[in-house]
């Protein structure tokens, strides 16, 4: 990847080679026991779950409603990472302040990032980050699709016995996203062209405004640690008046303040825009749920993004789709 600050590279440099290094020292799995997963975020917890299937327990370390930008790891949380036998995260500095805890574990377990098999020119790299990339890469389904190789490739390193399960498994996972993805290329394309404007809570969703074809406007920055001003949300109430968009969206997990003011400062001229829904973007919905899957927290982003903004989507999404 491109060079980062001087600190973040070599945290990842750290990473990488303690990983590496385990990775390729730690013995298969003896018995029929599943093995233990930590995932940092759902969004890997879940593709690790549909790759690994009944060979391991997959345990997430940051929750729902929880940003992972501002996560600090507790004591317990560091301890349950060194109780797994492989730990996965993003890679892209998604958890920036959990890296010492990750450096930690390194040292006694693979630490392995999702995301390294992208190819450069396929992640973003928006200049207000400081040179580094957009690490919300799991809003372009086919991309993402990418991880699962990933996850399976270090699978089957770890338990060879099972090495082809992980592969099949990977694949099959991979042809449900492919399916999400023409979904939300479908509806997404309904949405007039001119109401292709996202406002949101935060940056977060550039890489579904570069697949499916909008202009996305986030009240704060890639990284919730940024605050938004004054300026920046009379800069976009200006453009909600000035583009006639209708509907603006709030997170799970980034306060719903900075929307409600723009509502107020569009209100102030003349202009009514309402919240179109809430959107999952750094975590997905509550355990046990279908939004609390990757397939099902896309699914739900892109059904009402498209029904807000004045597409046409099916009620219950790509799940309610099926079922027809």
């Amino acid at each position: 990847m491109k060079p980062c600050a001087p600190i973040f590279a070599v945290l990842a440099a750290a990473l990488g080679a303690m990983g590496a290094a385990l990775g390729s020292s730690l013995p298969a799995q003896a018995d029929d026991e599943p093995f233990k997963v930590v995932a940092t975020v759902g969004m890997i917890a879940d593709v690790v779950r549909n790759v690994a299937g009944d060979h391991a327990t997959v345990k997430s370390i940051i929750g729902q409603g929880v940003d992972p930008h501002l996560f600090r790891p507790t004591r317990a949380d560091v301890v349950k990472m060194l109780d797994a036998d492989i730990i996965f995260y993003n890679g892209l500095l998604l958890e920036g302040k959990m890296t010492d805890a990750l450096i930690r574990v390194a040292r006694k377990k693979p630490v392995i990032p999702v995301t390294e098999e992208l190819d450069e020119a396929d992640l973003l790299e928006p200049p207000e980050f400081l040179g580094h990339f957009d690490p919300h890469v799991w809003m372009d389904p086919a991309k993402w699709a990418l991880t699962a190789d990933v996850i399976a490739e270090e699978l089957a390193a770890f338990d060879p016995d099972n090495a082809s399960a992980y592969r099949d498994a990977a694949e099959a996972y991979k042809d449900q996203l492919r399916e999400l993805d023409a979904y939300a290329r479908e509806v997404l394309a309904s949405v007039p062209p001119e109401s292709r404007v996202l406002v949101t809570a935060h940056d977060a969703f550039n890489y579904l405004a570069r697949s499916y074809g909008f202009e996305v406007l986030g009240i704060q920055g890639i990284s919730t640690e940024s605050e938004a001003g004054v300026r920046d949300i009379e800069r976009i109430v200006n453009i909600i008046v000035e583009r006639n968009v209708r509907a603006v969206f709030v997170e799970t997990t980034v306060s719903d303040r900075n929307v409600k003011a723009l509502i107020e400062g569009a209100a102030a001229r003349g202009h009514d825009v309402v919240i179109g829904g809430s959107l999952y973007s750094d975590a997905m919905g509550a355990p046990g749920t279908y939004e609390g899957t990757y397939i099902g927290m896309i699914d739900h982003n892109v059904t009402t993004i498209a029904r807000a903004l004045g597409g046409t989507a099916p009620e219950h999404g790509l799940r309610g789709k099926a079922a027809d």
